[in-house]
């Protein structure tokens, strides 16, 4: 008997992996985060899996107690979760408790929501000479944060920020960083991405937190910053560059040739009359 956290993806159903869907398929006891994970993920399995629990309303007890019977009657369990479990996907505390049962378990990762709201931005969130940096964090607020780890600490990087869990905190998150992005920088702020009601809102730091607040985001939501989202100033890369060899292009192209416009250096000579 195994369990088997599964990223589902951002929402959409077709954002899934196909061993995430295997999976799901061929397990006979089933339990989703339902306030996260959209029920379609599951329209394979409706008439076929023995049990499909929605586990929104449960506690950690309640969730282990569903693992533990399925255990003793030796059938494999997937969790399903959202985005990528191992991302804020809270299955360190459930794997914590599976481990002193000696139940095997296996992480089947997902598309994050980091990566769904660039693809739909049409943005590349790391961008040479801009920024060579991601940095997925949350903001601070019931959940401790070593002081390493505060938003100020991280804002001093410069790197490209995806920002989860903070969207009521928007001005707070502002002020913190405006010292080290400057209020020009852009931001977007994508509410349920892949689903059927996502909705976005793009500006800057200096008009983020009313366009936020007009739209009335409060949850479901990731903030993204940095300034490749809004610029054509940066280096082509290193991989794709003619001039450089590596070790699956060991030859550097020659240079072009300079083209000469002969009519010009050796204009027609004229026939003798």
């Amino acid at each position: 008997m195994t369990v088997y956290f599964v990223g589902a993806g951002p929402g959409d159903p077709e954002l899934i992996t196909i061993k995430a869907q295997k999976i799901i398929n061929r397990c006979p006891v089933i339990l989703y985060a339902g306030s996260l994970v959209p029920r379609e993920i599951l329209a394979d399995v409706e008439d076929t899996a023995e049990k499909i629990i929605d586990t929104a309303s449960l506690d950690l007890d309640q969730i282990l107690e569903h693992i533990e019977q399925a255990h003793t009657e030796g059938k494999d369990v997937a969790r399903v979760h959202s985005g990528d479990p191992s991302v804020y996907g809270a299955i360190g505390e459930q794997i914590r408790r599976l481990k002193p049962l000696a139940i095997d378990f296996e992480i089947i990762p997902g598309v994050t929501a980091t990566s769904a709201s660039a693809a739909w931005l049409g943005k590349e969130l790391t961008l040479s000479g801009v920024s060579q940096t991601v940095i997925m964090t949350r903001y601070e607020g019931k959940t401790p944060f070593p002081e390493r780890e505060r938003l100020p600490a991280l804002a001093a990087t410069g790197a490209t920020l995806a920002i989860h869990l903070g969207v009521t905190r928007i001005h707070k998150i502002v002020d913190e960083l405006l010292p080290h992005y400057g209020k020009d920088c852009p931001v977007a702020v994508c509410y349920r991405t892949s689903w059927a009601d996502q909705d976005q809102v793009i500006g800057t730091l200096k008009d983020i937190v009313a366009k936020v607040r007009e739209k009335k985001f409060t949850r479901t939501a990731l903030i993204l910053v940095g300034h490749v989202l809004a610029t054509d100033e940066f280096d082509d890369s290193y991989l794709y560059d003619e001039a450089q060899a590596h070790v699956y292009r060991p030859k550097v192209r020659p240079a072009k040739a300079r083209s000469v416009d002969h009519s010009q250096a050796h204009p027609p000579v004229k026939a003798p009359e």
